[in-house]
């Protein structure tokens, strides 16, 4: 896998973090909405949608937020 940029791995450890206390997909204006990223919702799917192709996170329907794969989950341990 390649190295992911910065914006990458703040938005995937969002992802993460909030997957892991909801336990339920994450979508894009949640991020927005909780963890201040100036960024609209748009371009967050885009750099979610990257983080996807790249194996880090998957989507369990076409109209669901996104999980995070085990690759993310190693990613986001091996970071702390």
């Amino acid at each position: 896998m390649r190295e992911l940029t910065l914006r990458q791995r703040e938005i995937l450890s969002a992802i993460v973090t909030e997957f892991t206390t909801t336990g339920a997909p994450v979508s894009s204006g949640r991020l927005s909405q909780a963890y201040g990223f100036d960024l609209s919702p748009a371009t967050l799917r885009n750099v979610m949608a990257e983080l996807e192709r790249d194996g880090y996170l998957a989507q369990p329907h076409k109209s669901a937020g996104r999980v995070p794969t085990e690759a993310a989950l190693r990613h986001f341990i091996d970071a702390l």
